[in-house]
């Protein structure tokens, strides 16, 4: 059967279309990356509970062990001062021995490979790696009465410092607590008074016969400088008495206050003066109408000299500088 031309053409067209799109190859489109697998993690065996600290068995005799005379921390001092006394109840050395001080020290007794060290126990001092408060609680344990109740409260206990740094217990004679050592622990950090005390003029500390504590509470006061009683005056009034009063006629700065004359540690001048008289006078008294210059060879002009200034200065008339109690003492002079 003949075909008519335009069905032939639009079969051919159909034929080639349909070749082209079968024929056709087609890229795949690639295929999203899988993002990559976390590096897988090594596991991490859980933490074993650590053991609860344990006691020695033997308390002080495993201690004696490595702490002996010829050992960086000897120990044995101990035993002749009032800590290690077995037969006092109050005494660390009637409970626990060392550890009651220190802790638990079972692991720190075991014996470890050459090169590492113990394992740690409870240490004192300065150089310390247990908190300041915590090592002063062991010690408050048992020291904790009126003398040491404003302890917290205090600047050395606010500055956090560790009783150790002070009291040496191992010591057979803990120098804080001897007049003539004292000083020298207290000076390891009061470098100025160590200066002050010094100078011609000074309290007898360097003589050994007063110590810091005779003026100051260390542990603690309600005063201020930790004086040992309630002020200044009255601190100073325990050696000088013969200064207290009452008097007739008072010297108000004397009054007021002792410091407002005198440097309670030491001094360039005398009797721990602050100034030189009359110098210290005329920083209260006015030099007007009264002799304020000691006499010198070349003389002031208008400084009105006078040789009653020489030697005591002012205090060669006004000599109860302090008070009187003469009726006739009101310009301090007899």
């Amino acid at each position: 059967m003949e075909l008519k031309r335009p069905v032939i053409l639009f079969l051919a067209a159909a034929a080639l279309a349909g070749g082209l799109v079968v024929g056709r190859t087609q890229t795949p489109e690639p295929a999203a990356e899988a993002p990559p697998a976390a590096e897988a993690k090594p596991e991490v065996p859980a933490e074993a509970p650590r053991e609860a600290p344990t006691f020695t068995k033997k308390g002080a005799d495993t201690c004696l062990k490595c702490h002996d005379e010829s050992s960086k921390f000897p120990v044995l001092a101990i035993f002749k001062t009032k800590h290690a006394q077995p037969a006092d109840p109050r005494t660390p050395f009637a409970s626990l021995q060392c550890e009651t001080c220190h802790g638990p020290g079972g692991h720190h007794a075991e014996e470890v490979p050459e090169g590492q060290k113990q394992a740690p126990i409870r240490t004192f001092g300065t150089k310390s790696q247990v908190p300041a408060e915590q090592q002063n609680q062991v010690c408050l344990g048992c020291h904790q009465d009126q003398a040491r109740i404003s302890w917290k409260g205090s600047p050395h206990g606010g500055n956090d410092v560790p009783c150790a740094a002070c009291h040496k217990v191992h010591a057979e004679h803990d120098a804080v607590l001897t007049v003539a050592t004292q000083p020298d622990v207290c000076y390891a950090c009061h470098k100025v008074q160590r200066a002050e005390f010094d100078k011609p003029s000074v309290h007898p500390v360097r003589f050994a016969q007063m110590e810091c504590s005779s003026c100051h509470e260390v542990h603690g006061s309600m005063t201020e400088h930790l004086l040992a009683k309630p002020t200044l005056n009255e601190t100073c009034y325990t050696c000088h008495a013969e200064k207290r009063g009452p008097f007739l006629w008072e010297h108000a700065p004397v009054a007021e206050n002792c410091t407002n004359c005198h440097a309670p540690h030491g001094s360039i001048h005398p009797t721990l003066l602050v100034k030189r008289a009359p110098l210290l006078c005329q920083s209260c008294h006015s030099q007007a109408g009264h002799p304020s210059v000691a006499r010198t060879g070349a003389g002031l002009p208008g400084g009105n000299p006078s040789a009653f200034l020489l030697a005591g200065s002012c205090t060669n008339c006004h000599s109860q500088v302090h008070g009187s109690n003469d009726p006739s003492g009101v310009k301090l002079m007899r």
